[in-house]
């Protein structure tokens, strides 16, 4: 059974200077023959599935006007959904508006996503965005009116950021009183202007400083650390990117996006043109029973939700205890045990939890990278 499915869509009226996703910019006739192959694509693989998520990305969906998104929620209508389905979509406050809105509310979203990333301006413009601190916050007071399920993404770790204009942005966020916020340390990634101009990281100690800093100003203002770089008010969790922690099945339709059914997975094409001709799947994966299993550990010891060995044991017949090194990591304060039994990395190690990753799934390696 397969409860999730991401949208993507590719277009934006604007390119960020740190962004690597699969994008173009907004071009009408292309967004006619794009949503001509999703329909093609989804009609080609959904297989009926009672949806209890939907994640519409990119990109940026509200770079569409209202034509455009009524041919995209006709396509959507064929997908069922379940009576307390999650159905999210992302935002940009440079073109979001109370008709865009209204029009989401009257087609059942009931969350919003938007990339706010800071209110520094010097950062936004180092960021690429075209938008400043009077335009968030009176976007953010028009999507209230309409939705309580709000996330924001803060971006951190910024070269020309401090620790006093961190501190700044996060005041900035919680004045918002939104209910789920997801923060990302800065990646310069390749094919992106920042790597273009050779922009440098930030020392890694300050990297950590500025995680530690966000982790226990969220904390100080109720916000559950569920996840390694998401925070939420209590019941306002992401349900559909819980389902890919928990390494649950999804669709992921469109242009680069990437799924995972029957122990495959699959990343679509980035070409729009092969796209456009119906050939969507760009690589396959089949995962045996050992590799799914490293997966799901993986995946799980990102949240504070962890590891349940005896449902781990169900799935694959494999003892965790036995397998893994988990008694000397709890005896070196790498892992903790929870009261209902369940393994997670230790609170004040989640920013070297890839480091724990390493150590957890290959053995003896933590500490000599």
């Amino acid at each position: 059974m397969i409860e999730s499915a991401y949208i993507h869509i590719p277009f934006c009226t604007n390119i960020c200077t740190y962004c690597d996703f699969c994008k173009m910019f907004y071009n009408k006739k292309m967004v006619n023959n794009y949503l001509l192959a999703l329909e093609k694509e989804i009609n080609s693989l959904y297989k009926n599935d009672i949806l209890e998520t939907i994640y519409i990305g990119g990109g940026t969906p509200s770079s569409f006007d209202i034509e455009d998104l009524n041919k995209l929620f006709i396509i959507l209508r064929k997908l069922n959904k379940s009576d307390n389905i999650e159905y999210t979509i992302e935002c940009n406050i440079e073109n979001i508006d109370e008709e865009k809105l209204i029009f989401f509310k009257e087609n059942g979203i009931n969350r919003i996503s938007i990339g706010i990333e800071s209110f520094n301006e010097d950062i936004l413009k180092f960021l690429g965005r075209k938008y400043t601190k009077k335009d968030i916050v009176e976007k953010m007071n028009i999507i209230k009116k309409y939705f309580d399920n709000i996330n924001i993404d803060l971006i951190y770790a910024v070269p020309i950021q401090s620790i006093e204009i961190l501190k700044e942005d996060l005041n900035n966020f919680i004045d918002l009183d939104i209910k789920h916020i997801s923060t990302y340390s800065l990646i310069i990634e390749d094919n992106t202007k920042l790597k273009n101009d050779k922009i440098k990281y930030i020392d890694e100690d300050l990297d950590q400083e500025m995680y530690e800093l966000i982790k226990e100003t969220l904390k100080e203002n109720n916000f559950i650390h569920y996840e390694i770089s998401n925070f939420s008010k209590d019941t306002y969790q992401s349900k559909h990117n819980l389902n890919y922690w928990m390494n649950n099945n999804y669709y992921g339709f469109g242009l680069g996006a990437s799924g995972f059914i029957d122990n495959k997975r699959y990343t679509n094409t980035r070409s729009i043109n092969n796209y456009l001709l119906g050939k969507y799947i760009l690589e396959e994966e089949y995962l045996d029973n050992e590799k799914n299993l490293e997966n799901e550990i993986m995946l799980l010891l990102r949240t504070n939700i962890g590891l349940n060995k005896k449902e781990l044991y169900n799935k694959y017949k494999i003892d965790i205890d036995t397998k893994y090194n988990i008694k000397e990591m709890i005896k070196d304060h790498l892992i903790e045990v929870l009261d209902n039994g369940n393994y997670i990395i230790s609170k004040d190690k989640w920013y070297i939890e890839n480091s724990i990753l390493i150590y957890f799934i290959g053995g003896n390696t933590y500490g000599q990278n």
